[in-house]
């Protein structure tokens, strides 16, 4: 039996659907488990840095990336190829510092908040798609590249684009063993 041509496709939008929905379902239960909006925000981003730091074994393997060799390459990559991975979305990517260390992802589309009209009033510091700043930051750190990855703006409240900044702190050293 052949599978029809468009299947793929379609498998692929209901599980990113399902993902969306269910993602939805555990931001709400976390509003309801957490008084405070901060506390909302810490508890997504780490579970986003859990999924991160196991995420990018899969991603390695499957994307046929090559070692980035600067932070604007890796910036790069994070946008033309992970978030396409894994979203379905590709962000424009905008350096931010002299130093070349400090990147702006813009998302013209944020698939995560496809089912979401607005935050109500009382969670205007809930920062909703913080799951993605763990992920970036955890699949960083586990190709030693430590960064601090925040939410800059952000559409759900109210401004004109959804930017995530990535701050690249420091390259972490290469272990090498010396013989004896």
């Amino acid at each position: 039996m052949s599978r029809p041509p468009g299947r793929k496709q379609e498998n692929h939008k209901i599980s990113r659907d399902l993902f969306v929905l269910t993602y939805g379902a555990l931001v709400a239960q976390l509003c309801k488990d957490y008084e405070r909006d901060e506390d909302v925000n810490s508890c997504l981003d780490r579970m986003g840095y859990s999924i991160g730091i196991r995420l990018i074994d899969d991603f390695l393997a499957h994307s046929d990336v090559k070692k980035c060799r600067s932070y604007s390459e890796t910036a790069d990559v994070i946008a033309q190829v992970a978030f396409k991975m894994y979203l379905g979305v590709t962000p424009s990517v905008s350096c931010c510092s002299a130093a070349g260390n400090e990147f702006s992802l813009i998302l013209d589309k944020n698939p995560l908040v496809d089912f979401v009209e607005e935050l109500p009033a009382e969670r205007a510091s809930l920062c909703y798609c913080n799951l993605l700043c763990g992920v970036i930051r955890g699949a960083l750190e586990m190709v030693q590249l430590a960064a601090e990855v925040t939410f800059l703006q952000d559409r759900l409240r109210g401004d004109a684009v959804t930017e995530i900044g990535i701050t690249f702190l420091r390259k972490a050293e290469d272990r090498k063993h010396k013989r004896k």
